[in-house]
């Protein structure tokens, strides 16, 4: 299988303590519909001045698609992955939430990380993250993705256009962010687990009632001892290749940055045909009965060696 590829990158079982074994998944973020990517009541587009590209120097503005927000989204959309299938599975439904009410017991908890917040209670050990995200930048300048609209209100009597409620900003549909998703000693339970969510999320930003949609696409894998790649490096580099935007492209750019790397003979770039493979694999695997009780397994036995 095209999965085993990435064995000597795994690790058998999570523990505390973690190690060197890391793969970074490299992602085009499409947006599909106008989406709200801001933090503060301004409601403004979250912006950021950075060179052009990597040989073009000029600043420009771009969006900003924060890790912060990415990753709120993508550990819900685990968190409701779980507990639906753990119901068909036939196992007690979850009881894990976001932000006071973590199990600390489940696969999210585990990759995510978790904090203990019940007052008065035995203190228990937290879990360290597993999952790193990076913030995303707008493949093109900000004032080629930006649109704001203006929304108002319809009189239901009269059928007529009432006076203007305001303005909201967003990025238009068919902007890109190239975005990297890093993992840290995963087990192979962990890795489909995060690829699978990484299809299957879809709503980012504020306002997701109204618009928010993006498609994930998964355009590269790299493994070894160390982070290969930034976000806004490879928002840099792929600027200048902007006319071919590819798995092809995206490996020329990451067997280029192997020689950054302190360990360059521990890294491993798979081919864009590797990738699809390995895709398609992890999302052929069902999250039946015997998968969510090894995963679950995994956890216990991390909380157990927290406990030394």
């Amino acid at each position: 299988m095209s999965l085993d590829m990435l064995t000597p990158y795994l690790v058998e079982i999570a523990r505390p303590i973690i190690g060197a074994k890391t793969i970074q998944v490299i992602l085009f973020r499409e947006v599909l519909d106008y989406t709200v990517l801001r933090t503060e009541e301004t409601r403004e587009v979250n912006t950021v001045v950075t060179p052009l590209s990597i040989s073009i120097g000029k600043d420009v503005r771009r969006a900003a698609f924060l890790g912060s927000k990415q990753k709120a989204v993508e550990s819900r959309e685990l968190e409701r992955m779980l507990r639906t299938a753990g119901v068909e599975a036939g196992l007690v439904e979850l009881q894990c939430h976001l932000k006071d009410n973590l199990c600390l017991k489940c696969p999210r908890c585990a990759l995510f990380g978790g904090t203990n917040v019940e007052s008065g209670s035995e203190k228990i050990a937290n879990i360290k993250h597993r999952i790193e995200y990076g913030t995303a930048f707008s493949l093109l300048p900000f004032e080629e993705v930006r649109v704001a609209l203006t929304f108002n209100a319809i009189n239901d009597k009269t059928q007529k256009t009432g006076q203007a409620l305001g303005t909201r900003y967003a990025v238009r549909p068919s902007t890109v962010f190239p975005s990297v998703v890093t993992l840290k000693s995963v087990t192979h339970k962990e890795l489909i687990l995060v690829i699978k969510t990484l299809l299957s999320a879809r709503n980012y930003g504020a306002e997701t009632r109204i618009g928010g949609d993006m498609r994930n696409s998964i355009v590269g894998i790299v493994a070894g001892w160390e982070e290969m790649i930034t976000p806004l490096e490879l928002t840099l580099e792929l600027y200048d290749r902007r006319e071919d935007l590819s798995g092809d492209t995206v490996a020329g750019i990451l067997d280029r940055y192997q020689a950054y790397a302190g360990n360059p003979n521990k890294l491993k770039v798979f081919t864009p045909e590797q990738v699809d493979l390995m895709v398609e694999q992890v999302a052929e695997v069902s999250l039946d009965r015997r998968f969510l009780d090894e995963a679950y397994a995994d956890v216990a036995q991390y909380r157990l060696e927290q406990k030394g």
